[in-house]
Parts: structure tokens; C-alpha cells; sequence
């Protein structure tokens, strides 16, 4: 069993009258099944309404199943006794990370997190040098929060979640509030952490660019999963996503319509390198 796994996970949202009695159900998740391995980058996608942020609240068990399971490293979220070993195998990352940073000083924000587990007051500082410098902020640690820009206030975000060493970091739209640069310093550091440090990533996210470089990735469409593969794969499939509402890599669509046009390139074109070969090729 992988890190994650879901069977045949339901989720409903409930809608209540004023006598606090069910008037209405809202299936939000329906019938996901996932098998994450530790160690992998996987990107979830989807459009607005699809389930995507619904699924990656139960990895942090911030909700709870309607139906189905899942389990974080063997522990089922719904047992209440594991709520608290669960929250601190996978951190989750929100896409506002002002509701995320509570210390005035970004080095008491990162240790904020450790100091609540009971770490000792040495280790604790260790772990902030560490993580602060695995998101390339430590340059930053004696700044206000207030100070920085989107992108670096994600990345104390981050770091704050790394300094509780989790095996997994779930990710629910990190970038969607930040401009081009923010969103590129914010994913290099989760890549980092991914490639040199064996985290888990789940990266929920809208913006296609940024699941390039996953090992994996997830579709969801009306609470379902109803694609799955490496990013070529999925993004081999132009005419496929866009039936979902989504869109695919600038360069992949460029690509796409030179093969409609005749050009002999081929399917799943992820990077402007591999255009430019694959046209050098056919020429």
C-alpha cells in the first residue's frame, strides 16, 4: 500500500434547514480510488467545482468520508484516535497563505508548528534553519510576514508545514493568488523538496505549466477521477481535456495544432525544447 490510498471514497456536502435537519446533499467526491507511493510528485487537476480541493482536505483529514476509505501511511482517517498522527505525516498548504502565517517574525511562524508538537526548544531551532533553507528563505527569517511578497509568504508557508517533517505535503492551490514570479519561486521549492528531500507531493493546482515535471497525474471531473497518467500521457489527449474545461501547456497546444496543420511532431509535447527538436527532426 502506498503512502495515500483511497477506496472507493464518497464525500457529500450538506445542506441544513433551520430545525438543523438534512435538506439537501451535494456529492462532492464519488467512488476515487488512489494509490500514491512515497517519494512521488502528483498533480491533481480540475476545473472549479470538479472535487479537487474536496479530495485533498481528506489527506490532511480536515474532512472526513462520507463513504469508502482513506488511509495515510495505513492509518484511517476517520478513526478519530489517529486525527493527530495523520495531520503530522501529511502537511497541508493553503492558496492564501495569510490564513496560514500567525507569528509576526517568520522564523517564530516556522517554529510555530514544531513547538506545538513538543519538540525541544534546540531542535525546534534546528528545524526552522533547516526548513527556511530548503525554501531559500533563511535570508529572510528576522523579517515580518506583513513585508513579503505573495511568493516568499507562500514559501514561509511551506516551510512552516517542513519544519513538522511530514512524509507527505498536500498543496490545495498554492499559486493561484500569485503573480508569474511568485508562482515560480513557489513550485521550484516544492520541486526541491520533492527531488532532494523524498516528500511526497500532492500538488492541486489550475495552472497547467506546473504539473509538467509530476510523476503522475489525477483529472477530476464532477467528484470523479476520470483520467490518470504521466503528464505526457494526459496531455497527449488535447481534445479530451478540453470536453473537462481545461486547457493544456501553451507549448502542447502550439504543438497540437501544427500536427492538425500537417507538421510531424508528435503527441504530448511538454517543453519548447521538445518542439524545437521535434520540428528540427522533421525538417
Amino acid at each position: 500500500m502506498g503512502i495515500i490510498k483511497a477506496f472507493k471514497l464518497g464525500f457529500d456536502y450538506l445542506k441544513y434547514d433551520e430545525d438543523g435537519n438534512v435538506q439537501d446533499t451535494q456529492r462532492a467526491v464519488d467512488d476515487v480510488n488512489l494509490d500514491i507511493e512515497a517519494g512521488e510528485f502528483v498533480a491533481i487537476l480540475g476545473h472549479n467545482g470538479s472535487g479537487k480541493s474536496t479530495l485533498a482536505k481528506h489527506m490532511n483529514a480536515l474532512l472526513l468520508p462520507s463513504e469508502g476509505t482513506l488511509w495515510i501511511d495505513d492509518m484511517d482517517t476517520a478513526r478519530e484516535p489517529e486525527l493527530w498522527k495523520i495531520r503530522q505525516k501529511a502537511g497541508m498548504v493553503f492558496q492564501n497563505p495569510d490564513n496560514q502565517i500567525i507569528g509576526t517574525i517568520v522564523e517564530e511562524d516556522v517554529g510555530f508548528g514544531p513547538e506545538n508538537m513538543g519538540i525541544p526548544t534546540e531542535n525546534i531551532w534546528r528545524r526552522v534553519d533547516d526548513s527556511l533553507k530548503k525554501v531559500g528563505m533563511t535570508a529572510y527569517r528576522h523579517h515580518s510576514p506583513n513585508k513579503l511578497s505573495g511568493g516568499q509568504k507562500q514559501r514561509v508557508a511551506i516551510a512552516g508545514v517542513v519544519a513538522m517533517q511530514p512524509q507527505c505535503i498536500v498543496l490545495d492551490e498554492p499559486t493561484a493568488m500569485l503573480d508569474p514570479n511568485g508562482r515560480r519561486e513557489v513550485l521550484e521549492a516544492v520541486r526541491e523538496l520533492n527531488r532532494q528531500e523524498k516528500v511526497t507531493v500532492i500538488l492541486i493546482t489550475h495552472y497547467m505549466e506546473e504539473v509538467i515535471h509530476a510523476d503522475r497525474v489525477y483529472v477530476m471531473d464532477s467528484g470523479k477521477v476520470v483520467m490518470q497518467g504521466t503528464p505526457r500521457e494526459i496531455f497527449s489527449q488535447v481534445e479530451t481535456l478540453k470536453e473537462y474545461r481545461l486547457d493544456v501547456p501553451q507549448v502542447t497546444l502550439l504543438a497540437h495544432e501544427l500536427k492538425k496543420s500537417g507538421a510531424d511532431v508528435p503527441d504530448g509535447i511538454l517543453t519548447t525544447e521538445e518542439l524545437v527538436n521535434a520540428l528540427c527532426r522533421s525538417n
